[in-house]
């Protein structure tokens, strides 16, 4: 046994290299690293290959490995080239992810030790990193002291959590759930809907509620509806609100909204992954009073503060309602009971193993402090409305509502044949050229070209690029 015990370590030694191997593994990295950065605003944005990365087919996995540097190697043809530059200032589509570099260090390290930061007895340091970070937020939305929340790997799993919170604490039974309402707009993101449906909710009404010009939530009209439904023996339980939306990155009026859900007893609960924040930007915001009267609050640090993706956020008024939604014992846990000096993250999530999150948020944090965050974030709204005014000037354009924040609509009209059709042409036209990348919506039938600023990278010679590929690709069409 026992030397069957020692040959079995023999072979597994490779996984426990060297300080001379690893030297040899992180240089190559790093040197590709590099070679990736020095040459980001060269690279495209979205890049058409023939096969798209289909050449990772060609090593499955076996016995034996390839070593590193054919690795590397498959991973610039096949991962970084062919579709979207996530890390290219030219991002412009979607809701750009972030990616700055000390975050990857801290993930670096975090990799390395490897600290299970999901129960305060085995990390109390990586807990404690975690809760400053997310006190640090509460604070920044106006939350109370008995606030808490999670770092989740974005805003589709904390609008979960925020959901099941918000049943928990109200009590719901499914025997209610056909009576139970839910109220938010068709600009709505999807991923609450979503966790409308994990949640075991999908049965109850959902109401999507007027908006006015802007895409905003029309307040008057949620009174109105809920009172209409209190009327009819229903259920108003929940009201789903937005800062910032995906499609034109409307902000809901907050205050009057949390008006209506005080005096009505629902939860108010605010998505603002993308729009949150831009409470930081002294430019936009006032529009977010009354998010800090909120129940809970959905946030994504890597939209707004730049991380990589796998960063989000879920603040709720009181921890005790999160906690009381999501803690689950173990008899194989007894010996953490006692020491809870802190809150642990797997109290307060359906994750029990997770990564050590916290570090890559909390080293840049540390690094850089947050003057440099409120000046990138009030920097791509204003580089949003230089766009807004300036695509008006080429001939052809028009614009949907002024940018509440870094996101806004804009369309070509051609004199002759189908707009809707010429515009997702364009879109293609423009993914195809490469050196920027937008995307499309449709509102209310028409296709809309998207305008969404806020990779750290995208600075104004980005959009006078994107303008100029614009012109350029318009300029001979009949308009």
């Amino acid at each position: 046994m026992l030397e069957k015990i020692k040959a079995l370590e023999k072979l597994a030694n490779p996984l426990e290299p060297t300080a001379s191997e690893r030297k040899k593994m992180r240089t190559a990295v790093v040197d590709y690293s590099e070679q990736f950065l020095e040459n980001i605003k060269t690279l495209k944005a979205y890049e058409v290959t023939p096969d798209k990365g289909k050449k990772v087919w060609d090593f499955p996995i076996s016995e034996t490995g390839i070593g590193l540097e054919k690795a590397i190697e498959l991973i610039q043809n096949n991962v970084d080239r062919p579709g979207l530059n996530p890390a290219s200032g030219g991002h412009i589509a979607y809701i750009p992810g972030g990616g700055i570099y000390p975050a990857s260090l801290g993930d670096y390290l975090a990799d390395i030790t490897n600290r299970y930061a999901g129960v305060f007895y085995g990390s109390p340091g990586a807990v404690r990193i975690e809760n400053l970070l997310l006190r640090w937020m509460c604070d920044l939305f106006g939350f109370p002291a008995e606030a808490g929340g999670n770092l989740t790997s974005g805003g589709s799993i904390a609008n979960l959590i925020a959901v099941t919170t918000a049943r928990d604490h109200k009590q719901l039974k499914s025997k209610d759930f056909e009576r139970v309402v839910i109220y938010s707009t068709a600009q709505v993101h999807h991923c609450t809907r979503k966790a409308i449906k994990i949640s075991g909710l999908y049965e109850a009404i959902q109401r999507n509620i007027p908006m006015d010009q802007n895409f905003r939530m029309d307040a008057q009209a949620l009174a109105t509806t809920i009172a209409e439904d209190k009327k009819a023996g229903l259920i108003p339980f929940l009201v789903i609100a937005s800062a910032g939306t995906t499609d034109t990155g409307a902000i809901d009026p907050l205050n009057a909204i949390a008006d209506i859900c005080e005096a009505q007893n629902l939860w108010f609960h605010v998505d603002g992954a993308y729009g949150g924040f831009f409470i930081l930007s002294e430019e936009v915001n006032a529009q977010l009073k009354g998010i800090e009267r909120a129940d809970s609050i959905v946030i994504d640090p890597h939209k707004g503060l730049f991380l990589p993706y796998g960063s989000g956020a879920v603040l709720v008024r009181n921890a005790k309602w999160l906690y009381d939604s999501q803690h689950m014992e173990a008899n194989y846990l007894q010996d953490a009971f006692d020491d809870i000096e802190e809150l642990s993250p797997a109290d307060l999530s359906p994750e029990l193993t997770k990564p050590f999150r916290g570090l890559r948020m909390w080293l840049p944090l540390q690094l850089f402090g947050v003057a440099p965050f409120r000046a990138c974030l009030s920097e791509k709204i204003w580089l949003c409305r230089y766009f807004y005014e300036a695509v008006q000037k080429i001939e052809g354009f028009e614009v949907g509502c002024y940018p509440d924040l870094s996101v806004m609509t804009y369309r070509y009209v051609p004199k002759t044949g189908d707009a809707n059709a010429y515009n997702l042409a364009l879109t293609n036209r423009v993914k195809e050229e490469g050196t920027v990348f937008i995307s499309s919506t449709t509102i209310d039938g028409l296709v809309y070209l998207r305008l969404a600023v806020l990779s750290f990278r995208t600075h104004l010679d980005t959009i006078n690029q994107l303008l100029q590929v614009l012109r350029t690709l318009t300029e001979n069409e009949p308009c």
